[in-house]
């Protein structure tokens, strides 16, 4: 029934059955023509046969002094682990049972922050700004290089303006202060201010 559902043809099915009457595999390949035996190719592709390797007839044990020497027999040193705190590992417990979170301290880690933060000084605006208004200016000078200065000159120009406003306004500040110091220390107040 499968010969006849494959489509074989008669050579085809004719040498098929003689392969199974022989008890023979059945060939891979079945030319639909020829009466040519299968070529001495075909055994290549079959699988490997599988050969039991063989014992020596000899065994071949290792004296015990051999087995003594080498390492099988000496026990490794005894390194213990670091100790933990069981308190401390209740306490996580608990507070892992308690609140579903587990705290952990960063007490170490605030310490040398707060040492950073006051090591650092502030900034002081006024610097921050003649920076900003001098890469402002260096950029539009790159820009105008590369043909591209029409384009950004006039946003990069009111951006200086605005930072140049600001500063008139810490700079009048700091006047406004360094008067009101002046005027203090002065007795009699401001009389020689010729602005008044």
């Amino acid at each position: 029934a499968m010969m006849e559902e494959s489509k074989l043809t008669r050579f085809q099915r004719r040498s098929l059955m003689d392969c199974v009457k022989r008890g023979d595999t059945l060939p891979l390949q079945c030319h639909p023509t020829s009466y040519k035996e299968p070529s001495p190719a075909v055994p290549a592709l079959s699988p490997p046969v599988f050969q039991p390797s063989r014992l020596p007839a000899k065994p071949q044990l290792r004296p015990a002094q051999v087995c003594r020497a080498g390492d099988a027999y000496v026990r490794e040193k005894f390194r213990p682990l670091p100790r933990r705190d069981l308190e401390k590992e209740k306490e996580r417990l608990q507070n892992i049972l308690a609140t579903g979170k587990d705290v952990v301290e960063h007490k170490v880690k605030r310490t040398p922050v707060q040492t950073k933060k006051e090591e650092i000084p502030e900034p002081d605006r006024f610097e921050e700004l003649v920076n900003e208004v001098q890469e402002r200016k260096e950029f539009l000078a790159e820009m105008e290089a590369l043909g591209q200065g029409k384009k950004y000159r006039s946003i990069v120009l009111t951006e200086i303006s605005q930072k140049m406003r600001e500063m008139e306004i810490i700079d009048k500040k700091r006047s406004e202060a360094m008067r009101g110091i002046m005027t203090k220390g002065v007795p009699g107040g401001n009389k020689s201010d010729p602005c008044d």
